[in-house]
């Protein structure tokens, strides 16, 4: 985070707090339950100890680091045989360093897409940072909750959205993933994203944008309810999403939802910190996921070691669910309110 910065029958009922749904029942539901279920903590910590290793030299923007992590992420989608909107093996949306800043390297969006049934030209963005700080004082920066756990996420819940796919339940508007670069540099990538859509989904087409960024630990507000997530900024343009929101989680998770950073006389304005707000700025209703900052905020010891990856799960499944219904739905989410 920048510094200023689912019919298939299967018996018995969800019984712990992840879910609230009886799996036997014929509906809907049933199928993003059994595709939620297959985001586990195995697969997360096992992405996020390479990404956040010293191998990954803390992902500097535009630095041999970085470029590391996106050949991984995109070796990924290509495994999963999850497609680029761009076209062939290309995942990279190139990101030149004038529109970065003169002292940066060339650097790079990572994109990949599944392709909706009946509205394909429409679509909902799911994104994180892939950036960090990188090297400093001799020191690498691994950035495993920043935003190392927004990157793991999102790979997971393409897996389990493709999963579906394979099973012949593709969503109805295509869902991209999308991992910026120079989120710590000031929102770089998601930036020229914004500015230069890639060509298949312009602004107007994206129903929404869901950011994770910082989903891996516990702030010291919750040191004794570490079962919550803050949520910011899904009534800023749009009723229905917050409503959506909130829907999926009571119906599904019953996560502890705060609200404490979406009040806009908070100080720390985290609504405008992240890359969602790039999104914001053009129209498009947005979630911003998030765990708070803690002690390790921004230095090297942001290590994959210090994660739960109970919790990442459960704020992925809850990603997960929400964004499988906003895929579904009939409309596009109603903007209701001006921009901020």
């Amino acid at each position: 985070m920048k510094k200023i910065i689912l019919s298939i029958a299967v018996l018995g009922i969800i019984s712990c707090k992840s879910s609230q749904v009886t799996l036997g029942e014929t509906s809907k539901e049933d199928l993003s339950v059994q595709y939620a279920n297959t985001i586990n903590e195995e697969d997360l910590k096992k992405h996020l100890y390479i990404l956040a290793s010293d191998e990954y030299e803390g992902r500097g923007t535009g630095e041999a680091g970085h470029e590391k992590a996106g050949q991984y992420i995109k070796d990924f989608y290509l495994d999963h045989e999850i497609k680029s909107p761009i076209g062939g093996d290309d995942y990279f949306q190139e990101v030149p360093k004038e529109f970065l800043k003169p002292d940066l390297n060339d650097s790079f969006n990572v994109v990949a897409f599944i392709e909706g049934s009946e509205k394909p030209d429409e679509v909902l963005v799911i994104s994180a940072h892939l950036d960090h700080i990188g090297i400093e004082d001799g020191q690498v920066f691994n950035g495993a909750d920043d935003d190392g756990s927004g990157n793991v996420s999102i790979l997971e819940i393409a897996e389990a959205f493709q999963k579906a796919v394979k099973d012949g339940h593709r969503p109805k508007r295509s869902i991209m993933f999308l991992h910026v670069t120079g989120e710590e540099k000031g929102l770089l990538g998601s930036k020229y994203y914004v500015d230069h859509p890639v060509e298949m989904f312009p602004i107007s087409k994206t129903t929404a944008n869901l950011n994770i960024d910082m989903v891996g630990r516990s702030d010291e507000a919750h040191k004794d309810d570490k079962d919550f997530v803050y949520l910011i900024g899904a009534d800023k343009l749009s009723t229905e999403l917050h409503n959506l929101s909130e829907k999926m989680n009571k119906k599904y998770m019953n996560i502890n939802i705060d609200y404490t950073f979406n009040d806009e006389n908070d100080p720390n304005r985290f609504y405008y910190r992240s890359d969602h707000y790039n999104f914001a700025k053009k129209g498009v209703p947005i979630i911003f996921y998030f765990n708070g900052v803690h002690e390790d905020y921004h230095k090297a010891s942001d290590t994959p070691d210090k994660i739960d990856y109970k919790m990442l799960k459960r704020r992925a499944q809850l990603v997960f669910y929400t964004a499988w219904e906003i895929a579904n739905m009939s409309n596009m989410l109603v903007v209701d309110k001006p921009i901020k």
